[in-house]
């Protein structure tokens, strides 16, 4: 069955394309991208750290912790439990506010534990906080 226009026979087919549907689906599809496309173009802007090539050697006033791949955390190579970190660090910027906090950490570690020394750290007082890692080597 086909639909006829104003001045034509009604015994002749109408020889047009119907474009309303096209036309319906094209701007749905233009409504979609105008939502989406904001959506995809949207970053982060992100201030990322410049590193240095040369290594910060920790001095006296550094304290370094170390965290293993079973969660246990060592202060210079003593055993130290989560719960006196916090006591620990605190005491130790009480007597020099300006200390630095070098966490050595290993790859195994779960995120759990660095999470927790890193709250105790700030709850201490801890300002000036790094992770140490191990140079990339390129070449032979």
């Amino acid at each position: 069955m086909a639909f006829g226009g104003f001045g034509t026979s009604r015994d002749e087919p109408m020889a047009e394309m119907n474009v309303i549907p096209l036309v319906d689906i094209m701007l749905v599809l233009l409504v979609i991208f105008i939502i989406t496309a904001p959506v995809i173009t949207h970053a982060v802007k992100v201030e990322l750290p410049k590193a240095s090539s040369e290594a910060a050697e920790p001095d006296e006033r550094t304290i370094v912790l170390a965290i293993d791949a079973e969660g246990r955390i060592l202060n210079s190579d003593e055993p130290l439990a989560l719960d006196r970190v916090e006591a620990t660090l605190a005491e130790a910027i009480r007597q020099d506010p300006q200390r630095e906090l070098h966490l050595h950490t290993d790859r195994a570690a779960t995120y759990d534990v660095i999470a927790q020394v890193m709250a105790a750290a700030r709850r201490a007082g801890v300002v000036r906080m790094g992770f140490v890692t191990q140079p990339t080597v390129y070449g032979p």
